[in-house]
């Protein structure tokens, strides 16, 4: 298989997860009462803490494997 269709098959699952691990964050922050606005906070907040998790982890397997 072709290294650039890994690389961005990877890239979609990870963008995917993250948005279904914000998408469960808002949920969750609705179901706790909190407000709209709040709710979308803490949705962008956790979908911005995996995408930033995501990039470290990358980082780190580069330098290790390289």
């Amino acid at each position: 298989m072709n290294h650039v269709a890994v690389i961005l098959l990877t890239a979609a699952l990870v963008v995917v997860l993250a948005f279904l691990v914000g998408a469960t964050a808002g949920v969750l922050a609705l179901l706790d009462g909190a407000t709209y606005p709040a709710a979308f906070a803490r949705a962008g907040a956790a979908f911005t803490a995996v995408l930033a998790l995501a990039a470290a982890i990358t980082g780190v397997l580069a330098q290790i494997l390289t």
